[in-house]
């Protein structure tokens, strides 16, 4: 494998120079303010367009872009008369205007993840960034050490979120990803939050795109014991692996190290409980909280 950077020390923001972020904040509150003549809660708009109520909350504090067909849906739902469907147009055009500046380190990976067709985790110590709730990833980059200032904490935060928007584009990628269940059972950010990241991985679970499977803790054979690893596949373009570990990653164009980081993912998956056990076994840890 190739080292690519350091993580590098000084913040970088996401850039904002045709005003899209400024656009996404108006145009959530425009479904806040039509959701609320409505009388509908957050979940309850959330559960009649198939969305999580993080989600909608993200979508009105103009953290997620909001996709053509949320619009459509929301506005024939809300009775918005054409307000938000009017918007689709701008919307897309800042969106193409707009990037995201993530960390120099991390930068390679991020624009290859953006275009991806399939993309395989195997997580040992986090949720994979692209399944985690805003109060999940908040809570990780508040506890973060050294210590980061506020405003990189939000900016960090709103990278992130932008990135999960290739879940819900179209075609979407193929994601599969096996997660250690000591990661479901440590409450980072406390148990509300914890609670919420578990339901969060539910819905996820539940698309047709993506498959999640949990490691047992009481497995006594684990391919996996090396260290959590991405597999990826951009559009055209080999599979390429991916390790990030202690602010330092290392991005793999090599076809016999990729091959021996795939054959190891598929270990780790035949030793994982299968999809409709993990999600059982999520539902289950909802149970005891």
């Amino acid at each position: 494998m190739t080292e690519v950077a350091d993580e590098g020390r000084r913040p970088e923001p996401p850039e904002d120079e045709d005003g899209a972020i400024d656009l996404f904040r108006a145009v959530g509150k425009q479904i806040k303010l039509l959701r609320e003549r409505a009388g509908l809660t957050q979940r309850e708009l959330g559960e009649r367009l198939a969305y999580g109520e993080d989600q909608i909350s993200s979508l009105e504090r103009g953290r997620r872009t909001p996709q053509p067909e949320f619009l459509d849906a929301a506005d024939e739902l809300l009775d918005a008369g054409g307000l938000l469907k009017a918007a689709k147009d701008d919307v897309a055009r800042a969106k193409a205007r707009s990037r995201v500046k993530h960390p120099a380190w991390f930068r390679d990976y991020a624009r290859m993840e953006a275009e991806a067709v399939e993309v395989h985790y195997y997580s040992n110590h986090d949720i994979p960034g692209l399944l985690q709730t805003e109060a999940r990833t908040r809570a990780l980059y508040g506890m973060r050490k050294p210590l980061l200032d506020d405003e990189t904490i939000e900016q960090r935060v709103s990278a992130r979120l932008f990135r999960q928007e290739i879940l819900t584009r179209w075609p979407a990628p193929i994601v599969s990803c096996v997660i250690e269940e000591s990661v479901l059972r440590r409450p980072v950010g406390g148990q509300k939050v914890n609670q919420g990241q578990l339901k969060h991985l539910l819905r996820a679970g539940n698309m047709r795109s993506l498959e999640l499977q949990i490691m047992p803790t009481e497995r006594t054979e684990h391919a996996g014991m090396g260290g959590p690893f991405i597999l990826l596949t951009p559009k055209g373009r080999p599979q390429v692996g991916y390790v990030e570990v202690q602010n330092f990653s290392r991005l793999s164009t090599e076809a016999e190290d990729v091959r021996m980081l795939a054959a190891r993912y598929g270990s780790i998956r035949a030793q994982a409980l299968t999809p409709q056990e993990s999600l059982a076994l999520i539902e289950k840890m909802l149970g005891e909280r």
